[in-house]
C-alpha cells in the first residue's frame, strides 16, 4: 500500500559502514602475512616436498593461524592457544595409536578384508584387476598423475580447511573439529582393535602372507613424472614411520569425503555438488589402484564419516531445542499468560543458517 496522503517519507540514514565500524589497521598486515606464507609454502613444496609429518604440519598450521590473529584482542589469543592444544592432542593420539595397537596385541586381519572385497566383486580382487588393466611399469599415464595428486591431498585438505575455518569462523571450526575428532577417535580405536594388513603388504613376497598376486606400491610415480622427486623421497621416508597396519578404515577415503561433505551445504549449484562428490570416488579408486587399501577399507571410512555427521547433527539440533525451550520459558515467566510452544516448534523457530549434518 502507498503512504497516506500528506505523509512525509524520511529516508534512512545511510552512513558509511566505515563510520559505524572503525577500519581494521591490521588487515593489510595480515593479508601480506598470508601472501608470504603461501609463497613460502609453495617454494617448500617444490624444493623439499609436501609437509606431511604431524609436528611440522602442526607448526605450519599454528603459523597460519597466528598470522590471522595479528592485531586481535588478547582474549582471541587465549582461544588460539587452547584450540591449538586441542588440535595437537588429537593428532598426538592418532600417532600413538600404533604403539597402543602393538601393546594390545589384537589378532592381525589378513584374509578377511580380501574375502569381503572378493564377495563384493564376485570373486575378483579389485587391486589386482586394476593393476593388471591400468598399471604399466615403464609408462606413466595421465591417470597416474591424477591418482598421485588425489592421494597426497590427504595431507593438506583437512589442514587447510581447519586453518581457514579458524580464521574466518570459530563456530564453524568447532563444528568441523567435533566431527573430525570423532572420526579420528573411531578410526584409532579400530586401528587398535582391528589391525589390518593392506593389500600391498598382503601381496609382498617379503612378508609371509602372499594371499594376493604381486602388487606394485606406486603412489609417487605421478609426482616423479612431474619433476617432484624430492617430494616423493620425503613421502617414502615418512612411510617408514607410519603405521603400516592402520588400513581399516581408510583415513584417506574418510578425509576425501569428510571435507567436501562439510562444505557441501554451502554449494548451491547441483552440478557443482555432483562434481565435488566425485572426489571421494577418485580417491577410493586411487587407493585401490595403488594397492594401499581394499575397497572395504574405503567403505568403512565413509560409513564412519556419515555416522559422525549424523550424530553431531542430531546433538546440535537437540541443543537448539533445549535453548529455545529455555528462552520461551523465560519469556513466559516474564509475561504471564504467554504459552510456550512445543519442543518441535521451538526447535524450528531458531534459525541456524548452517547445515546440521
Amino acid at each position: 500500500m502507498g503512504a497516506p496522503a500528506g505523509s512525509t517519507t524520511i529516508a534512512p540514514d545511510r552512513r558509511s559502514l566505515a563510520v559505524v565500524v572503525p577500519a581494521d589497521p591490521w588487515i593489510m598486515v595480515r593479508r601480506a602475512g598470508f601472501a608470504l606464507f603461501a609463497v613460502v609454502y609453495v617454494w617448500w613444496f617444490f624444493v623439499k616436498g609436501l609437509i606431511i609429518d604431524r609436528i611440522s604440519v602442526a607448526i605450519s598450521v599454528g603459523i597460519f593461524i597466528m598470522i590471522g590473529h595479528l592485531g586481535r584482542p588478547v582474549r582471541r589469543w587465549a582461544w588460539l592457544v587452547f584450540d591449538v592444544l586441542c588440535y595437537s592432542a588429537m593428532w598426538l593420539a592418532y600417532e600413538e595409536s600404533r604403539g597402543w595397537a602393538d601393546r594390545a596385541g589384537f589378532p592381525l586381519q589378513v584374509e578377511a578384508p580380501r574375502n569381503i572385497d572378493r564377495f563384493l566383486f564376485f570373486g575378483t580382487d579389485p587391486n589386482v584387476w586394476m593393476q593388471h588393466h591400468f598399471y604399466h611399469r615403464f609408462t606413466i599415464y595421465w591417470y597416474d598423475k591424477v591418482a598421485s595428486a588425489a592421494y597426497f591431498t590427504h595431507f593438506i585438505f583437512p589442514v587447510i580447511a581447519l586453518a581457514i575455518l579458524w580464521v574466518t569462523s570459530h563456530r564453524e571450526w568447532a563444528r568441523f573439529m567435533k566431527r573430525f575428532a570423532t572420526l579420528l577417535f573411531v578410526a584409532c580405536t579400530m586401528f587398535v582393535l582391528l589391525p589390518t594388513v593392506p593389500p600391498w603388504m598382503a601381496a609382498d613376497p617379503k612378508h609371509s602372507y602372499q594371499i594376493l598376486e604381486p602388487l606394485a606400491r606406486h603412489t609417487g610415480r605421478g609426482f616423479v613424472s612431474m619433476g617432484l622427486k624430492g617430494f616423493v623421497n620425503t613421502w617414502q621416508t615418512a612411510l617408514d614411520w607410519g603405521n603400516a597396519i592402520a588400513a581399516m578404515p581408510s583415513l584417506h577415503a574418510s578425509f576425501a569425503l569428510f571435507v567436501p561433505a562439510f562444505f557441501l551445504p554451502r554449494i548451491k549449484p547441483i552440478w557443482l555438488k555432483a562434481l565435488v562428490l566425485t572426489f571421494p570416488l577418485i580417491m577410493a579408486a586411487s587407493l585401490v589402484y595403488f594397492g594401499e587399501h581394499y575397497v572395504v577399507d574405503a567403505l568403512a571410512g565413509w560409513i564412519i564419516v556419515g555416522l559422525s555427521f549424523l550424530f553431531w547433527g542430531w546433538f546440535e539440533r537437540h541443543q537448539r531445542r533445549v535453548r529455545a525451550t529455555r528462552t520461551y520459558t523465560a519469556l513466559d515467566d516474564a509475561a504471564p499468560g504467554r504459552a510456550a510452544p512445543s519442543d518441535a516448534v521451538a526447535g524450528a523457530s531458531i534459525p541456524d543458517g548452517t547445515a546440521t549434518a
